[in-house]
């Protein structure tokens, strides 16, 4: 019998009603004649009130026991959905990730995994078993407890699929699939039918939240497709699979906003070599991960360096770099909060040319102003006013045609 791999979301299981829901589905799948192994996120919530509930112990929790913490939130949602199987008429069993053997390396809220067992999964699907697995979580060598960080549910999901030989992976939400902009941002987004890894690994990267790139990657490593649903009908979702020639066709796939950034910048940086170098690598022996970077060398022998992080890195970044400016002599440094990065991506801007000049008249003509700019192969970034971002996103929309053309 061949394996599929599905994976619903907190809203998909918020509550009692949606997991009898999950549950009915679930069953219709494996009466297909299948083995069906169901990765399921936290309910609702209940993730950011555990870490609300965190900060109103301390501002400062140790790495460790948020993973202790917040891997609590799927052991729920595994077992009330077994339990829910189980009532419907069929057999279920749960395991957390360490259970199944999901092992990781040891760094605590952010961790990567480096391998699974999956006998004990196999063992319960050979004795007619929906398996119930809790996403986000595994385990390291010395058997602590850890979390994969943002998107670690899909991530489960999609490395699951791979070690399983899956027939292919579901990643069940509350959209119809991945579209050509955020629908609750621009309201003539379009749902996209099929999407290369390369095109939603940076549509995840810069914003989109239907998946996430740490997931995207490992199913692009393994050709392991994708596919992006409704948990709430049965209507065909997003199908993510490795590129065609016919993709190149639409120059620009899709649109991505993010709003989660900030800004910092360091003002006169002694312009030498191995300054850059040392600033960053404090950032990251910090595990702040940083986004854009801008230098500017200036007439007095210095340099000024701005670049981006999450907001929920800020004040472990501004720690470091307050640091770092001290030891490597610079001046003074400044944060704004209030920033978007409005982002086009399409593998078809590889042979297309003039996507930039059309994307910046297009910003200038609404008096968008560009305050950074990032491009690679298939996307180009600019940081704007935040109180203009969706404003942006709306207007590059409309500007290339996606509200019309049918992806």
């Amino acid at each position: 019998m061949e394996i599929v791999v599905q994976k619903y979301g907190g809203s998909s299981v918020a509550n009692a009603e949606r997991i009898r829901h999950v549950a009915g589905r679930v069953i219709k799948e494996k009466r297909k004649g299948r083995h069906v192994v169901v990765v399921v996120s936290a309910l609702g919530d209940t993730t950011d009130e555990l870490i609300e509930l965190a900060h109103q112990i301390t501002l400062k929790p140790s790495d460790r026991e948020m993973d202790m913490l917040l891997s609590t939130g799927e052991q729920v949602s595994v077992a009330l959905l077994a339990m829910a199987i189980q009532e419907q008429g069929e057999k279920a069993v749960s395991f957390t990730g360490p259970q199944i053997g999901i092992l990781t390396d040891p760094f605590h809220t952010k961790a990567r995994i480096l391998g699974m067992d999956t006998t004990r999964i196999h063992k319960a699907l050979r004795a007619g078993n929906i398996v119930v697995v809790a996403g986000f979580q595994g385990k390291t060598k010395s058997g602590e407890i850890t979390t994969l960080g943002r998107g670690g549910s899909d991530l489960t999901a999609v490395a699951l699929a791979k070690s399983l030989k899956a027939r292919h992976c579901e990643i069940y939400t509350d959209v119809d699939g991945v579209y050509t902009a955020d629908p609750r941002i621009v309201a003539d987004a379009r749902k996209i039918d099929v999407i290369s890894y390369e095109e939603i690994l940076e549509m995840a990267s810069l914003g989109a939240k239907v998946m996430h790139n740490r997931s995207v990657e490992v199913g692009k490593k393994f050709n392991v497709p994708i596919y992006v649903r409704n948990s709430r009908h049965f209507k065909e979702g997003t199908l993510i699979t490795k590129e065609s020639k016919q993709m190149e066709d639409v120059t620009v796939r899709g649109v991505a906003l993010t709003e989660d950034e900030a800004k910092i910048t360091l003002f006169r940086v002694p312009d030498r070599p191995g300054i850059a170098a040392t600033l960053f690598k404090r950032l990251a022996d910090a595990k702040v991960n940083i986004d854009m970077i801008i230098q500017n060398k200036t007439e007095t022998k210095t340099t000024d360096i701005s670049f981006t992080v999450y907001k929920e890195e800020l004040r472990k970044a501004l720690e470091v770099v307050k640091e770092a400016a001290r030891d490597l002599k610079a001046g003074n440094m400044t944060c704004d909060e209030n920033i978007a990065k409005i982002s086009i991506v399409g593998i078809g801007m590889r042979s297309h040319s003039g996507i930039a000049s059309k994307m910046f008249g297009a910003l200038a003509r609404k008096k968008i102003n560009i305050d950074m700019i990032s491009t690679s192969e298939i996307k180009i970034s600019c940081v704007v006013d935040g109180k203009k971002g969706r404003l942006a996103a709306q207007t590059i929309h409309k500007e290339f045609g996606l509200d019309k053309a049918k992806r």
